[in-house]
């Protein structure tokens, strides 16, 4: 039941970072804003293409990883990619205008991916009765 949970839970985190990462390309200043930063790119929205591409190529691992019934595969990544929110995070809070809420995000991502993929790795593997 444990192991359901955490593919569930890990597959609308994969949808959300998938949406994120188009949110970047067809809203590039509404995202950036929504990411916790303040960035004036007059027009040129590397930035956000790269933070785009990135959080759809992530997405889309989880999901695969998920749809394949690959626990273990899955949880190394979900603890692996806690890298991803923990640094986003720091960058939000080293500006000066944000604070804990404008980070309130990443620490959800945080804590999502850290439990759920302790939780997929100590999990045993349950083989099927024939």
């Amino acid at each position: 039941m444990t192991t359901k949970i955490s593919y569930a839970i890990a597959f609308l985190l994969g949808l959300g970072m998938i949406f994120i990462g188009v949110r970047f390309f067809l809203s590039p200043e509404a995202a950036t804003a929504g990411y916790g930063i303040h960035y004036n790119a007059q027009g040129d929205y590397s930035f956000q293409y790269i933070k785009g591409i990135r959080d759809i190529f992530s997405g889309l691992l989880i999901c695969v990883f998920v749809l394949m019934n690959e626990r273990r595969s899955l949880g190394v990544t979900l603890l692996a990619g806690t890298m991803i929110p923990v640094n986003d995070m720091f960058i939000v809070l080293s500006k000066s205008y944000n604070g804990v809420l404008q980070a309130m995000p990443h620490i959800i991502a945080i804590i999502i991916c850290s439990v759920f993929g302790i939780i997929l790795l100590a999990t045993k593997h349950q083989k099927k009765a024939l």
